[in-house]
């Protein structure tokens, strides 16, 4: 996912709140099953209300996505557009010297890649 310079700061304003920042280092270990909104906020010792506005802050960011089942609300990490943020960091890098942010690239690769075998 190509993000674009506004769409960057959305989402670094997002992150520079320590409860939000939390939250989706929660929701990217819980990886793409995600996690009910009360398990976030309790993971992060935050109410349901002051967990409800801060999904909500990242949600409109782009960097969490929701989805209802039966009476929950699951969050789960937006891979794309957390893999978006780093491009955008990295998009110009190295003044032609790709080796050096190579490291980088990989991790944002293996990010939730299937194991070997799966498919």
């Amino acid at each position: 996912m190509k993000i674009d310079e506004a769409q960057a700061l959305d989402a670094f304003g997002a992150l520079s709140q320590p409860t939000r920042l939390q939250m989706v280092r929660v929701l990217v270990v819980a990886g793409p099953d995600g996690l009910a909104a009360g398990a976030v906020g309790e993971a992060v010792g935050a109410s349901s209300s002051s967990a409800s506005f801060h999904l909500s802050n990242l949600e409109r960011a782009g960097l969490v996505q929701s989805r209802r089942e039966a009476r929950c609300i699951i969050y789960t990490a937006n891979f794309g557009g957390l893999s978006g943020l780093v491009e955008f960091l990295m998009r110009d890098c190295c003044q032609g010297h790709p080796d050096v942010c190579a490291p980088a690239a990989l991790t944002a690769a293996a990010c939730c890649a299937p194991e070997r075998g799966q498919p």
